[in-house]
């Protein structure tokens, strides 16, 4: 049986943790990136990541994908979402198109990896992603951009071709100094598995995804 979880109150995140605070090269199977760390801490664990290559050009519309974590389907390979298979395309558009991938820790659509799983298991007793957060009482998406907005001011960039499907990503951006000249698709073609999770990121959270 189900049971109702107790609400749970989510740190926001904002743009103070856009504090550049180590970087590198990184060659990749896509090509080389600067790998840049930003953080509100200088020891943190886990910062947030922008991938930019080397080539990318500031004052140009450059290709952006704001990428939040998922460690199940981007590290492990996880058929119940697309995330891995949109990251990787993303980081191939983003080394063809000089562009970069910004990587936030925002586990879960922002509630974090156990409480994801948890969501899972609500899942597979037949909720859909949207109840099964709602049960554990959290918001549908706990996603905050403006961090990202932060990494994009502090690399210079003020116009941006945005890869994704989701409008609220696009939406993020009506204020503030950096804009959206241009959404840019990242469809991946759905699988038995995940096929349910994207009609419902259709028809539910109004994605653009043209099943």
């Amino acid at each position: 049986m189900v049971e109702q979880g107790d609400p749970i109150l989510l740190p926001s995140t904002t743009a103070s943790a856009a504090t550049r605070r180590a970087e590198a090269l990184i060659p990749t199977p896509f090509g080389q990136f600067r790998m840049i760390a930003y953080s509100d801490d200088p020891e943190a664990y886990s910062p947030h990541i922008a991938l930019v290559h080397p080539d990318m050009d500031p004052t140009s519309e450059v290709i952006v994908r704001i990428h939040s974590e998922c460690i199940t389907g981007d590290l492990f390979g996880s058929k119940r979402c697309d995330c891995g298979e949109q990251l990787n395309r993303a980081m191939r558009i983003a080394a063809s198109g000089k562009g970069m991938v910004i990587y936030l820790r925002q586990e879960g659509r922002g509630i974090g990896i156990i409480n994801k799983l948890k969501a899972y298991q609500l899942q597979d007793q037949g909720l859909d992603t949207i109840q099964a957060n709602l049960h554990l009482g959290f918001e549908i998406d706990a996603r905050h951009y403006e961090v990202a907005q932060g990494i994009l001011e502090d690399l210079g960039v003020s116009q941006i071709q945005l890869l994704t499907n989701n409008p609220e990503k696009v939406d993020s951006f009506t204020e503030g100094k950096v804009k959206v000249v241009r959404r840019l698709p990242i469809i991946i073609d759905p699988s038995k598995e995940n096929k349910g999770y994207l009609h419902t990121k259709e028809a539910s959270m109004g994605h653009w995804l043209k099943l």
